[in-house]
C-alpha cells in the first residue's frame, strides 16, 4: 500500500474502538496537538480523515467547509492567535447532520451546552460568548495546518478522547492496530486480576524491572497476564 491509502472501514473501525492512550502506546511517534485543546463533549471517541480549514477570527470558512467535508472526516479549524469563537452549535449540528466524525478548533468554540446535547465530538482551547466575523470569502482550500504546533495535512487522520488529541498516518495506524488492540486486551486483564486482588506488582515485571534498571542493564515494563 503507498502511504496515502486510507483507512479502510474495517480498520477504521478497529481505531475508533480503541482509546487514543492505547495508540499512543502502540506507536510513541503519533503527533501530539497541545494538550490544551480538549474535550469540549466528554464521553466520546472521534477519529476521522482531516479537512482543513483556516479561519482567522472568521467562521465563514469554517460555515463552507462544513457545508462540503465528506462524512467521516474531522474539521479541524486553525484559529490559534483569535480571540473570537469560530464555531458553536449550529455548525456543529451541520456537522452531525452530514455525518462528521467531529470538529477541532485551534482557538475558541461557544454554545458549550448545545454542544454536549448533540453530542458529536468538539475539541477547541475553550469558550468564549463572542462569535467572529463571516466577511472572509476565501472559503476553505485544504491546505496543510497548525494543529497545536503540530502539522496536519488533509487526509491526515485525527484522534481524540478525553485524554486528548493525536495526529497520525494512515500507514502509522495500520501498523499501530494489533499492538493497541494488545494493550487494551492486557490492560482489561490486569484490571480484572486487580479485582479479584491481586497486585499491580503481581501483573507486571515491575521488581525485575527496577533490578535491571538500578543495575545499568536494558530491560522492559511489561504486563504478565
Amino acid at each position: 500500500m503507498s502511504p496515502v491509502d486510507p483507512l479502510t472501514p474495517e480498520e477504521l473501525g478497529r481505531v475508533r474502538a480503541l482509546a487514543t492512550s492505547s495508540l499512543c502506546d502502540a506507536d510513541k511517534t503519533l503527533r501530539l496537538p497541545d494538550p490544551a485543546i480538549r474535550a469540549i463533549v466528554p464521553d466520546v471517541r472521534m477519529a476521522g480523515p482531516a479537512v482543513t480549514v483556516v479561519a482567522p477570527d472568521d467562521h465563514l470558512p469554517v460555515l463552507a467547509a462544513v457545508g462540503e467535508a465528506p462524512p467521516g472526516s474531522v474539521l479541524v479549524v486553525a484559529n490559534p492567535r483569535g480571540d473570537r469563537a469560530v464555531a458553536g452549535e449550529l455548525v456543529a449540528a451541520e456537522a452531525r447532520r452530514r455525518g462528521l466524525a467531529g470538529i477541532v478548533v485551534d482557538g475558541w468554540c461557544r454554545d458549550v451546552a448545545g454542544l454536549r446535547a448533540l453530542g458529536l465530538p468538539v475539541f477547541a482551547r475553550g469558550s468564549t460568548p463572542a462569535s467572529g466575523s463571516a466577511r472572509d470569502p476565501r472559503g476553505w482550500d485544504e491546505a496543510p495546518v497548525a494543529l497545536g504546533g503540530v502539522r496536519v495535512r488533509p487526509g491526515d487522520l485525527v484522534l481524540g478522547d478525553d485524554d486528548g488529541l493525536a495526529v497520525a498516518t494512515p500507514d502509522q495506524l495500520r501498523a499501530a492496530l494489533p499492538r493497541a488492540e494488545e494493550v487494551e486486551r492486557a490492560e482489561a486483564a490486569v484490571l480484572a486480576g486487580m479485582g479479584r486482588g491481586r497486585s499491580l506488582a503481581e501483573h507486571t515485571t515491575i521488581v525485575e524491572h527496577r533490578v535491571a534498571r538500578a543495575a545499568g542493564r536494558d530491560s522492559a515494563f511489561r504486563f504478565t497476564v
